[in-house]
């Protein structure tokens, strides 16, 4: 982010959007390996590390991602609770290919906004040590480098969380698409992008099994063949943003979305 602060605008955008958006997704999804403790032994290890890797990103989120995130583990597509279902005022406004089209280059925001709108978390030391520490390294690079770099930061989480491959892991992961598999609702997706953001493409083979590690998700597929051959795949993350654009029978409304369990 140093190094491109005085470049051309055209270059500038160009490294912004292959180099430094794809770093950005793959620090998302370090910070997705880190919120099921896949890093270290020690839980408190994995969020302090969290933090580290929270820094280049700028705003402090890691904390508040976690919790939503276990959440939409244990509770997936229950109304109030999983908060990576979209809210019935995106389902309303975001019908048409121009408004589909402004949600996916603006996606990243609605993942971080719609939580406090839906099920806001109580403020914990650790929130408070993360928006601490984000906020002294924020203050150190102000500091040494001026605001640039930490344009750079944001300008790279609007990309990352925007019109790039490795974003239609966001739409594909649990999106129901009528024209591959109507009562699906988790994909896996097996392409090359896959190493550039810690096989999160392996998605049903993760919701299975949340505490094996990324590395591993592999091999688990290799030997249970049974489980994951029959189903249906995303064949391409762009592809999915375009259909998830284009199409009439695909958008907020393609989730499965299910009553909170009664306690037995």
């Amino acid at each position: 982010s140093v190094v491109t602060a005085d470049l051309p605008w055209l270059p500038y955008l160009a490294i912004a959007y292959v180099f430094g958006a794809t770093i950005t997704q793959a620090l998302f999804l370090a910070i997705h390996e880190l919120a099921h403790n896949l890093f270290f032994k020690s839980p408190l290890h994995n969020r302090l590390f969290s933090m580290v890797a929270n820094w280049p990103i700028g705003i402090p989120y890691t904390i508040p991602f976690r919790g939503y995130h276990l959440e939409h583990h244990k509770f997936q597509g229950v109304d109030g609770v999983d908060t990576d279902v979209p809210s019935y005022f995106e389902a309303q406004h975001i019908r048409g290919p121009l408004s589909k089209t402004a949600w996916a280059c603006c996606q990243i925001l609605t993942y971080a906004l719609r939580p406090m709108f839906i099920k806001a978390q109580d403020i914990t030391a650790m929130h408070v040590t993360n928006w601490a520490v984000q906020i002294a390294f924020d203050a150190a690079m102000l500091y040494a480098f001026g605001w640039r770099p930490l344009a750079y930061m944001v300008l790279c989480i609007l990309l990352a969380g925007g019109l790039h491959p490795c974003a239609g892991h966001f739409i594909s992961e649990h999106y129901v698409f009528p024209h591959l598999a109507p009562k699906q609702e988790t994909y896996s997706y097996y392409g090359p992008l896959n190493y550039l953001t810690w096989n999160v493409g392996y998605h049903n083979e993760h919701h299975d099994f949340p505490y094996i590690p990324w590395s591993r998700l592999p091999e688990l597929r290799r030997i249970a063949p049974e489980f994951y051959d029959n189903l249906a795949v995303c064949e391409s993350w762009v592809g999915v943003i375009w259909d998830y654009i284009m199409r009439d029978d695909v958008g907020p409304y393609n989730r499965v979305k299910r009553p909170m369990p009664k306690e037995e």
